[in-house]
């Protein structure tokens, strides 16, 4: 019952694919299948997949033609499903769709199945992140505790099929964990140091500037439904961590201007409400002690059986 997929897209990774994949390499559970969807790479990235395919044979290198730009969001999903696609999920008992810039410390997958064990309620999980600032200082990422971060979406099978799998949309990374709680399920990131991981490309930056970046991650939260109230609240927190100020202000002015632009929100009215009563708890309550009553009162609609939507996997719904 420990069999687990990783399903990793990537374009342009040579700066960092060799850490990165050392480190599960290095693991104390190995993965059973380890599929690397490349998004047409035009560095040394298919050289460095291609090295360590034949020499792993549980590495499954996928090659996709050059789009011609990186593609943040709905082309990270699409490559992901590229992935899914050569596999059959039912053969494993769990799924992660991790990055390719990361360090991961040996027993880290072992360590989130040991997680899913105790609690037959958590749908998905990972550690948390820090990267590495110039000054060589550890900067945590400020994961908060009721997400699984993107870049490790680590997944019990079943649940991923309940929720439908990921939305190909910036944001899909948010969307998920609400759909989860929505059905009963749990999610949530640990901060225990042997689960803590590096990031070697800060999350929430971009390939052009960490402003991009920011917008970006403003545009996810408006296309989820969240409120203009709580946006202003997020983003003034995140004025208070690197890159200061900017970062909070290039938050709020992503979600503003799709507001402004009349920008497609995700189409499920349902899930809208759910998330904005949500955050108007979380603002209230807190987040702990919010997440720890939604999570009482949803136990009822937690169905680990039910089939829930796996014939519409990676499916948008946007209105």
């Amino acid at each position: 019952m420990r069999r687990y997929l990783l399903i990793t897209p990537c374009r342009d990774e040579g700066k960092f694919a060799r850490k990165t994949l050392d480190s599960v390499v290095a693991q104390t559970v190995r993965p059973a299948r380890w599929v690397i969807v490349d998004d047409g790479s035009s560095d040394d990235t298919p050289a460095i997949l291609a090295e360590y395919a034949a020499k792993y044979d549980w590495i499954t290198v996928v090659r996709r033609e050059d789009r011609g730009k990186r593609s943040v969001g709905p082309g990270v999903i699409d490559a992901f499903y590229a992935g899914l696609e050569k596999v059959k999920l039912d053969e494993y008992d769990y799924l992660c769709k991790l990055d390719l810039d990361l360090i991961l410390p040996p027993g880290y997958f072992e360590g989130l199945m040991r997680k899913m064990e105790d609690n037959p309620r958590l749908g998905t999980c990972s550690g948390k992140t820090y990267y590495i600032d110039e000054q060589g200082r550890e900067i945590s990422e400020g994961i908060s505790d009721e997400m699984s971060i993107g870049a490790s979406k680590f997944y019990r099978r079943t649940c991923f099929k309940q929720i439908g799998g990921f939305v190909r949309q910036v944001m899909w990374d948010g969307i998920d964990c609400h759909r989860c709680r929505l059905l009963g399920w749990q999610a949530c990131s640990f901060g225990d140091r042997d689960l803590m991981f590096v990031h070697l490309r800060p999350m929430g930056s971009s390939q052009q500037s960490m402003w991009v970046g920011r917008k970006r991650w403003g545009y996810g939260q408006y296309f989820m439904g969240t409120s203009l109230t709580y946006i202003t609240v997020s983003a003034a927190y995140r004025m208070m961590q690197p890159p200061l100020i900017v970062g909070g202000i290039g938050i709020w002015w992503g979600f503003v201007q799709s507001a402004m632009q009349g920008k497609p929100r995700y189409g499920d009215a349902e899930f809208r409400r759910f998330v904005r009563k949500c955050q108007w708890a979380f603002l209230l309550k807190g987040k702990a002690k919010a997440v720890k009553d939604l999570e009482q009162r949803q136990a009822s609609r937690w169905n680990p059986d039910a089939a829930g939507l796996s014939g519409q996997l990676g499916t948008v719904i946007a209105g």
